[in-house]
Formats: structure tokens, C-alpha cells, sequence
């Protein structure tokens, strides 16, 4: 027996023999009364020991070494499974599934009683998770800080059609990849009054009495990067009242009165994004990004403190990263805490904060950028509201000194709007208060400094800068498409594995080889059977998996032109059964998203998704050639089902409004060729992957700005497209919705009159990139080459890229050796 193989085995024993122990002594269970959530607890468990070491490791040499540390704030943190994750990332998965089959358990069915941890709502939850991973591989001394929302996002229920909010109880069985740290506590104060008192200089300082006080305690998950190079930690908080229960109005019969302050404090982190198209919900969602953001620079400053001689260091040590608009009120906690709590000079604070401070914009959509009502900042924050106001007005003083009297100008780039009714505007602030503001594509880092941050760009030309998302590999190929992984490392060696974005562009000779190629469609023939077998689950719907696959899952938005999507659907539907003796291309079109709770379009948009899906699925005229399918609850582990299965990427928002996309990586790496707008990322993604080897159709963002300009009523437009009108006769008529035959005129009608996003404007562009789609997939030959050349030239969209290029331009971290250097 070899040494190497006699060490695999010992392995094998020991982690058994862990798996044992965690689940008598920790989960109290015998093998044989053992349920599967049993058995996944005690291999979570066995596989956190092997975690802890590395992580007490990680954190001694980090203080030993005196690193700068990154914070990433982010209200979003849609992490999803952890159990492949971690023993993957720890080189410990094929050890497990060994260990886990000598005792009988199979790990790819334990491996689905996990919960998704849901505690984002897309793509920048999505990314901050990528990016702690990358952190971690790339040895970065690096912190994420978020919210441990109880609920997460609601679970989307499709109840005839129309999608149902549900309760996402994530906790149900706990969580045994977390560490409560009920010694890690902070008071978030709200409300209340400030009182001036004197300073005893001579001068005054300003005292907040906050009426209310909740404490936020910390919850650790430690993050592993690659052949655990180094294991950071993912810090979330949990809102409690400073007293859990009154106790003299309960035992005086006030039962529930006795325990409204928790309810109301517990509240903050119960549930992810509460609607916020009410009073309430506006004032519960700022308290979840002040409680997000006071916990955690508390947090980070008592550190600080701890390891360095006073705070006039702080941004040589700390880097404070905002990710999107949400946490922007970090500005202003950071100057109260340095001005009121540690008595440092205005001056003195506002340089440490915007030395500290940078800033990641993530949309251009004016809603999205965030203004709160100024009496509700008053009322809830009035300290802050005060320090608002001087940041305003040293700022607004300072552009006069310079001469700039434009009072336009002025107006637009002060931090109060004062147009619509008095708001502080998040996204002036985070602009200012930071030294940079990074987009995240190259387009949408030009759009930025073009639009919604035109005037102060003009006054601070050096601030703005991109960073181009990226993906982490090790879950979106590596974990996700195991057979193409062997594949890639049968072709390019192990290499591949430690730096792919090094190493795939080798794979580039392999697209010429058919043997090659009839290997990478069996990869993808085997992917989209599991998905054919889960949607026959979960729907009871059959698919035919040598049809195209044509994936378009992503939050639902008019944006993102799902509709646009769906009226090709049913003109190509309508194609079908009139002209019945063309060759047509079997497809399946699959679709995917939740929609936000108050945003009726949005769920509208599903509704008829699946009012088609059941007329075309039951129409014996299409002989099956074509399939709707609308699956639900969209999340990251559905995603991971769904992406290697994907032969095409429907990528196609209306150009200018997307910021960067990552689920566009995901799939492209998978090797789906994208079928798109020339919008966020996908205009790099053209230039890696070549235009060749995608579809591209439809406006550019300069041309939609030129046809809103021009008016947004489409009738000419429908008037001239026989398909396009077809279509929206027929969705209009009733013919999708027999039981309520008038329920889409007013959505067919906003296309004609009032068509925003371009969807009418695009119809035809994209309904002819679609028959090359056609035209390509007859090809196989030439679609496998194409297919292979996507994973082959992705490399570039690595987040540990992107990281690099952060830790380099904005936190001035240097990086220590990567494995291979």
C-alpha cells in the first residue's frame, strides 16, 4: 500500500471517527435513531474543528503582524450552503463523502437538509459572500459585518400563478456553522434629544440622550478560502432589548405590554428588507442600517484600540468598505463616534473618516440610491441629523471659498433634496464622506460619472474609479459542475484548481478538438438532467434535455426585462403553430426570480410567466417543441442547480440601467453562451470572450438615452413589428388569461404608451439574435467551440481579481504570497 494512499485511509478513519463523536456527544444521536438533519449536524460540526485551528491560526499571526484590516459592510450577505463549501475549500469534500458512505449516509442527500442561509436578496449579497471567500484565499486580514436576520428573504410560493410570501425559518434547527459571542455587545441608541454642554475649554460639545437603547450581540461564522490559506470571520449582529422582559407590568397582568420593548428591539433583526412603502417600514428599515452600521464601527474602533496607540493611525490600519448605499450612515456614526465619544477635533475626524471610508455604487436607479424624510432622521437620529447638516454646510462653504456660486449646482450636490420634500440624500453622502467611490463595471463606472454622481465627479474628478465584479471559482465551477472540473483538470493538471483565471486561458486549444468537445456537452447533457428531474419534482413538468436550455433567472425588475423575454416566448409560441413545417428548434425556456413583496409589476410579470407557461405547456399543437417552466424560490443552491446546466444566458437588461451582473459570469464560466445587451458587465465580457462567441443585440445605452429623449409612446414601433403586435394582442385579448380576460391590459398597455425600458424598442433585435441562437445550436460543432471558449477566456471575472485590485487602488493592503507565486 502506498504512502499517499495509506494516509488517505487514515483520513477517512479519523474523520469517521469524528462524525461519530459530534453526533452521540453533541447531537445526542445514535446511528441508527439518526435522522439526515442529525447526520448533517455532526458532520458540520466534525468539519468546524477543522476549521477553529486555522481560524485561532489566522487571527494570531494577523495581530503578530500588525496587518492593515479590511471591514466589509453590507446589509446583504447571501451566503447560502456552507457544508460543501467548507470541506471543499478545506480539501476536505471527497475524504467526507467516503467517511459519510462507510457509515451508510450518502452526502449528496445530507448535503440538501441544509437551509440556505438567505440573507440577501441577489446579486450584491451574493458578491459580498464571493468576496469574503476571496479575501480569505487571497490572506487578506479581512472582517464582514451584517445583520443575522432571523427570517432572511421570504420563501416565494407560486400560489396559482401569483407568487406567495412566505416565512423563511432558516433557524429552525439552528446553526452549526456560527459562534454566539454573547460578550460582544454594543448600545445602539435611537430617538431622544442632544443636550450642549461645555467642554471645559472653553467651547461645547454635544451630549445625545437616546430614548431608546437596544444592544446588538455578535454572531461569528468563520470564512475559509482555498486549501484554507486563511479563515476569516463573518461578524453578524442580533438585535436585543436592553431588558428582555419587564418583569413589575408583567406580574401586574400586562402580559404583552410587558414585552413590546423586545418585540419592537428584536424586531431589527428579524427579517431581511421589510417594505418600506409605509411609514413604519421606512423607519425600520433605516433602523436596521444604523443598528448594521453603530454595532459594527463600534466594534472595529474598541479593536483598533486594543492593538494601536490612539486613533490618529486609524486609516493606515483600518479600511472600511460600503458596500452600496445602504450602510452610507457609517459617515456620520464614525465622526460621532470620534467627535463625541473620543473628543476629537472636527477637522481631525473628517480627514480620518474619509481616509478610512470607501464607497462601492451598485446601481444607477435614482430609488435605489436611498434619501430618508428629514424628520424622520430627526426624529430617529437627531444627533446624526445635526452632524448632516455640518457636513453640508462646511461642504456647501467650501465650493463658495472656491469660487462656485452655481446655486444648481449647489442645490444638486448638497445632502439635502429639497424638491420633493426635505430628505437627506444617502448617496451624496457616502460620495462625500469617502475618499473612493468605485463602480463595478467598466460602463457603469462611466454612467456614474456621467449621472447620478455628474456634478460632484466635476468637483472631485479623483474619487471615482471602477472595479469590475468578479465570481469566485471555487464555487461557481469548482463545487457546481464537479464533471466539467475533472474535465478542466484532466486537460490543464491541478493547476487549475489553486489559479484558474491563470490557468483556464490554456484551455483555449482544447475547442478545437472534437473529442474534447463531445466530453464538455456530456458534462452539460448530465447537468441539465439533474435539472430536468428537479423541475419534474417540484413542477410536475417533463422537459426534453437535448432542447436548448434558455435560462433567465434573476430578481425580477422591469429592468431586467423578463417581459421582453416572455413576449419572444409567445411570439415564438405563436410562430410555432402557424407555420408548423419549419425546422424549429426544440427550447425549454426556463425562468426564476422573487420579486420584491410591494412591487405589484414585478409579480404581475410572474403571474404571466406562469399563465404561459400552462397555456403552452398545454397546447398539443407545439408537439412539445416548445416548454415554459417558472421555478420557485430562487436561491443560491436552486442557482447552483440551474447555471451548469444552462445553454444559454438571457442577460438582457435595458442597456445603462445594469450595473455589472454576476450571474452573467456564472453561467459563461459554465460555458452558456449569453445572449445580451451591450449593459454592466456584459460589455467586458464581450471583450474577453469575443462578440463571435455570444449574441448581442439591441440599444446601447447612449441610443436608449436618445429614444427616451425622443418620447417613450412605442405604437409606431408595435405598429411596424407584425410579431411584436401579435404578441401583445394576444397577452392584451385574454388568450394567457381566459378567467380574467382584462388582467394584462394595463401592462400591455404601459409598454405601448409609456415603455420605459425599451422592450418594445428592443423586441426585434432580440427576436433575430434568438434565431441565431437557432441557427448556431443546428451547429454543434461550432456551438461547443464557442461553449469552450466561455470557460476558456473567463478567467478575468475571478473575484480574487477584483480583490486584488481593491486591496492594490483603494484599501492599500499589500498582499501576502498566494500559493505559486
Amino acid at each position: 500500500m502506498s504512502e499517499s494512499h495509506s494516509e488517505a485511509e487514515s483520513a477517512v478513519v479519523q474523520f469517521k471517527a469524528a462524525i461519530l463523536a459530534k453526533l452521540r456527544y453533541a447531537v445526542g444521536k445514535d446511528p441508527s435513531t439518526a435522522f439526515d438533519h442529525d447526520w448533517f449536524e455532526a458532520l458540520a460540526l466534525a468539519t468546524r474543528d477543522h476549521m477553529i485551528d486555522r481560524w485561532e491560526e489566522s487571527s494570531a499571526q494577523i495581530e503578530r503582524q500588525g496587518a492593515k484590516r479590511v471591514y466589509y459592510l453590507s446589509l446583504e450577505f447571501l451566503i447560502g450552503r456552507l457544508l460543501v463549501d467548507n470541506l471543499s475549500n478545506l480539501g476536505l469534500l471527497d475524504v467526507a463523502r467516503q467517511a459519510m458512505a462507510e457509515l451508510g449516509v450518502e452526502l449528496e442527500r445530507i448535503r440538501e437538509v441544509e437551509p440556505d442561509a438567505a440573507l440577501g436578496n441577489g446579486g450584491l449579497g451574493r458578491l459580498a459572500a464571493c468576496f469574503m471567500e476571496s479575501m480569505a484565499t487571497l490572506r487578506l486580514a479581512a472582517h464582514g459585518y451584517g445583520i443575522r436576520y432571523e427570517h432572511g428573504l421570504f420563501r416565494q410560493a407560486i400560489v396559482d400563478g401569483w407568487q406567495a410570501e412566505q416565512t423563511e425559518t432558516w433557524l429552525d434547527f439552528g446553526n452549526p456553522w456560527e459562534f454566539e459571542r454573547p460578550e460582544v455587545a454594543y448600545r445602539i441608541g435611537f430617538g431622544g434629544g442632544v443636550e450642549t454642554l461645555d467642554d471645559g475649554t472653553g467651547g461645547t460639545r454635544q451630549h445625545w440622550h437616546p430614548q431608546e437603547r437596544v444592544r446588538a450581540i455578535a454572531y461569528d461564522t468563520p470564512v475559509v478560502g482555498w486549501r484554507g490559506a486563511s479563515v476569516n470571520t463573518l461578524r453578524l449582529w442580533r438585535a436585543r432589548a436592553e431588558e428582555n422582559l419587564q418583569l413589575d407590568r408583567f406580574n401586574a397582568g400586562d402580559h404583552f405590554g410587558a414585552v413590546a420593548g423586545e418585540v419592537r428591539a428584536e424586531s431589527i433583526s428579524r427579517v431581511l428588507y421589510p417594505a418600506d412603502d409605509t411609514e413604519a417600514g421606512q423607519e425600520l428599515r433605516l433602523r436596521q442600517e444604523y443598528f448594521l452600521v453603530s454595532a459594527s464601527l463600534q466594534d472595529l474602533l474598541e479593536r483598533h484600540l486594543r492593538l494601536h496607540d490612539g486613533l490618529q493611525c486609524l486609516p493606515q490600519q483600518v479600511a472600511i468598505q460600503l458596500n452600496d448605499t445602504h450602510p452610507a450612515i457609517a459617515v456620520v456614526e464614525l465622526m460621532r463616534l470620534l467627535v463625541d465619544e473620543h473628543r476629537m477635533s472636527w477637522a481631525q475626524a473628517w480627514q480620518l473618516t474619509v481616509s478610512t471610508t470607501s464607497y462601492t455604487n451598485h446601481t444607477l436607479l435614482p430609488e435605489a440610491l436611498e434619501s430618508w424624510p428629514v424628520a424622520l432622521m430627526e426624529r430617529l437620529l437627531p444627533r446624526h441629523l445635526q452632524i448632516i447638516y455640518l457636513i453640508n454646510a462646511e461642504h456647501i462653504d467650501a465650493l463658495r471659498a472656491k469660487d462656485i456660486h452655481d446655486f444648481r449646482l449647489l442645490r444638486a450636490v448638497s445632502l439635502i433634496e429639497e424638491d420633493h420634500g426635505r430628505r437627506v440624500r444617502m448617496g451624496n453622502l457616502a460620495f462625500l464622506g469617502a475618499h473612493s467611490i468605485n463602480g463595478v463595471s467598466a460602463l457603469h463606472t462611466r454612467l456614474m460619472r456621467d449621472t447620478v454622481f455628474r456634478d460632484l465627479h466635476r468637483l472631485y474628478p479623483d474619487r471615482v474609479n471602477n472595479k469590475t465584479n468578479g465570481v469566485t471559482f471555487r464555487r461557481w465551477l469548482f463545487q457546481v459542475n464537479p464533471g466539467l472540473t475533472h474535465l478542466l483538470v484532466d486537460a490543464l493538471g491541478e493547476q487549475v484548481l489553486h489559479r484558474p483565471e491563470d490557468h483556464l486561458q490554456a484551455l483555449e486549444p482544447f475547442a478545437e478538438r472534437q473529442d474534447f468537445r463531445d466530453e464538455y456537452a456530456l458534462c452539460r447533457q448530465r447537468n441539465k438532467e439533474l435539472l430536468a428531474e428537479r423541475v419534474r419534482h417540484v413542477l410536475g413538468i417533463s422537459i426534453d434535455t437535448t432542447a436548448i436550455f434558455d435560462v433567465h433567472v434573476k430578481r425580477i425588475h422591469e429592468y431586467k426585462r423578463q417581459l421582453l423575454n416572455l413576449l419572444h416566448t409567445v411570439a415564438l409560441y405563436q410562430a410555432i403553430r402557424n407555420d408548423p413545417t419549419t425546422d424549429w428548434v426544440p427550447r425549454v425556456k426556463i425562468f426564476a426570480g422573487k420579486a420584491a413583496a410591494s412591487y405589484r409589476q414585478a409579480k404581475l410579470i410572474i403571474k404571466l410567466a406562469n399563465d404561459i407557461s400552462r397555456t403552452i405547456n398545454g397546447d398539443p399543437t407545439v408537439r412539445g417543441l416548445l416548454k415554459v417552466v417558472f421555478i420557485p424560490n430562487y436561491n443560491v443552491s436552486l442557482a447552483e442547480t440551474i447555471i451548469p446546466a444552462a445553454d444559454l444566458s438571457e442577460q438582457i437588461s435595458t442597456a445603462g440601467l445594469e450595473a455589472s451582473g454576476t450571474s452573467n459570469m456564472k453561467f459563461a464560466l459554465n460555458g452558456a453562451l449569453t445572449i445580451g445587451t451591450l449593459d454592466g458587465a456584459n460589455v467586458e465580457m464581450c471583450e474577453q470572450v469575443g462578440e463571435d462567441h455570444m449574441f448581442i443585440f439591441g440599444m446601447t445605452a447612449q441610443q436608449v438615452a436618445a429614444r427616451r429623449r425622443l418620447g417613450l409612446e412605442m405604437s409606431d414601433v408595435v405598429a411596424d413589428s407584425e410579431r411584436l403586435e401579435a404578441a401583445l394582442g394576444a397577452i392584451r385579448g385574454g388568450v394567457f388569461s381566459p378567467d380574467d380576460p382584462a388582467r394584462y391590459v394595463g401592462l400591455v398597455d404601459s409598454l405601448l404608451y409609456e415603455d420605459h425600458f425599451m422592450v418594445c424598442a428592443d423586441f426585434d433585435a432580440y427576436w433575430k439574435a434568438q434565431r441565431q441562437v437557432d441557427q448556431r445550436w443546428q451547429r454543434p460543432e461550432q456551438w461547443w467551440r464557442s461553449a469552450v471558449l466561455n470557460t476558456a477566456r473567463m478567467g478575468w471575472f475571478s473575484s480574487d481579481r477584483t480583490i486584488t485590485e481593491y486591496a492594490r487602488d483603494i484599501w492599500q493592503v499589500p498582499l501576502p504570497r498566494r500559493e505559486g507565486d
